[in-house]
Order: structure tokens, then C-alpha cells, then sequence
């Protein structure tokens, strides 16, 4: 497994930029995104999401992806070349995310 590049993270990231307060933060090697909630991540140059309704409305046609070993199933986001999109399947999809998880 081949962690993603800057190159893309970057990309993903200006994609991402708006008044919404998408972050990302390093894990595993991969990068989760979240707005205090975890949406997606980049694994592999890949952008899956979490499969929450507002996702599969709004990509009917998308694949169902394992994003790492052990992990759940993810919507694959192909349209991400696509700043509207991307910004209106995030903030379509937020309040349908769990809360994040307490730390200890």
C-alpha cells in the first residue's frame, strides 16, 4: 500500500477550501478530512467518503470501496475535479455523520 502524495492532498485540500472549515489531519499514513466530524479521507490518491444517505443521493452511481485493510465500505468520490460538487456533497452530508468520538 502506497501512502497518498502531497501533490493530491493538496489538490483535494484547495477543493475542499470555503467558509465551511474542511480540515484534514494525518493518520495512518492517509489523510482523514473532517469538520469536527469525520466525512471521507485520501487513501491511495482515492477520496472515499463515508456511504451516509445524502452520498448515495447525490452519487447514485458511485463504487463501494474498502479504503484500508479492516476498514468499512466507502463511497468512492470520482467527481473530484468538481469544486461545486465536492462542496455541496460535504455540506450535504454533515448532519447525517455520527458526533465524533469522545477521547479519553
Amino acid at each position: 500500500r502506497v501512502a497518498s502524495g502531497k501533490e493530491y492532498l493538496d489538490f483535494i485540500s484547495e477543493q475542499l477550501s470555503g467558509p465551511e472549515g474542511v480540515s484534514y489531519r494525518p493518520m495512518m499514513g492517509e489523510y482523514i478530512f473532517l469538520q469536527e466530524k469525520v466525512i471521507g479521507g485520501i487513501y491511495d490518491d482515492r477520496l472515499p467518503v463515508k456511504p451516509v444517505k445524502a452520498a448515495r443521493h447525490l452519487m447514485p452511481g458511485a463504487p463501494y470501496e474498502v479504503p484500508y485493510e479492516g476498514g468499512g465500505k466507502m463511497l468512492l468520490v470520482e467527481e473530484v475535479d468538481d469544486w461545486e460538487f465536492l462542496q455541496n456533497l460535504f455540506r450535504a452530508m454533515y448532519d447525517q455523520l455520527p458526533p465524533p468520538k469522545k477521547r479519553k
